[in-house]
This record gives C-alpha cells, structure tokens and sequence, in this order.
C-alpha cells in the first residue's frame, strides 16, 4: 500500500515541476515578444543549473503541452506565442 501513496506523491511532484515549467517557459516567451526564441535558448536561459537532458527535456515537453493547449506557436526552432497567448497576459497583466 505505502509503495502506492508514494507512486502518487510521485506523479503529483512531477505533475507540479511540470506546470511551474510550463508557466516558466510561457512567461519567458511572452517577455520577449515579439523576439522570437528558440528551444535551445529557452533551454539555456531558463534553467542553467540543470543537467543538459534534463533540462532539454523539460523545456520541450513544456513547449508541447502548451502549443497543444494552442498558447505557443512553434516554427521549426522557433517559439512564439499565439494571440490567445498574447490577449491573455494583456488581460491579465
């Protein structure tokens, strides 16, 4: 049973790295437009310390999950945020 509560604390953890990644990288594209970034800079400027897999990995997922929640554009390398992306921190200033 204890394996099992801790396999949730697990995911959750995980589930919660990767919305403060999500957010992170959101945020970061978002400071920069309308300068277009690519993944391997997002990769470098947002977390230095982390091993290069890690962090490679991280920031893709990150940027997968939110062009598939339509708030980043990704073109080739390039990142950029989508309108609704850009409406939305408008609104939310």
């Amino acid at each position: 049973m204890q394996a099992t509560v801790d396999e949730r604390d697990d995911i959750r953890r995980t589930a919660d790295e990767d919305r403060a990644q999500e957010s992170a990288v959101l945020q970061h594209v978002l400071a920069l437009h309308p300068t277009a970034i690519t993944i391997e800079e997002l990769v470098r400027e947002l977390d230095p310390g982390r091993d290069s897999f890690a962090r490679r990995d991280a920031v893709e997922r990150a940027v997968r999950d939110l062009a598939g929640a339509g708030l980043l554009h990704r073109s080739d390398s390039l990142v950029l945020p989508t309108r609704a992306a850009l409406r939305c921190d408008e609104l939310l200033g």
